[in-house]
């Protein structure tokens, strides 16, 4: 749960805002993250921290308890065996803050949501603004 209740501007911000343990988390998440997706964008969509490439690619976000994922449901669907062992939804799931955080896993997903991202932005016409 965030301690401030400003709307956060950028990822730095949105960490900011918990306590040093969680604060230490997200980062590790987010280095995750940047990592299996170097090519995407950092940004604050739906108030949490979102990472783009060729639309959401995907979002996290820190709780009280625990930090929630979420790879969009083609994400979830493609590791469900491995998701298994964690409370998930169609979209997200959550990694207790009290259990060890599985990057690798989220690294497999985000390198997944990559390559399907990737894929939509060849086949799909452009848009005109």
């Amino acid at each position: 749960m965030k301690e401030t209740k400003s709307k956060p501007e950028n990822m730095d911000e949105y960490i900011a805002g918990f306590p040093a343990e969680v604060q230490a988390v997200l980062q590790a998440v987010r280095r995750t993250i940047r990592e299996a997706a170097p090519d995407a964008e950092e940004a604050i969509s739906y108030q949490i921290p979102t990472f783009k490439l060729n639309g959401n690619l995907v979002h996290f976000a820190g709780y009280k308890k625990h930090v929630g994922f979420y790879p969009a449901p083609s994400g979830i669907a493609a590791f469900e065996k491995e998701l298994s062992a964690f409370p998930s939804a169609k979209g997200s799931v959550q990694f207790a803050l009290d259990q060890p955080i599985p990057f690798d896993l989220i690294s497999k997903i985000v390198r997944f949501r990559v390559s399907e991202n990737l894929k939509k932005g060849k086949s799909s016409p452009k848009k005109r603004t």
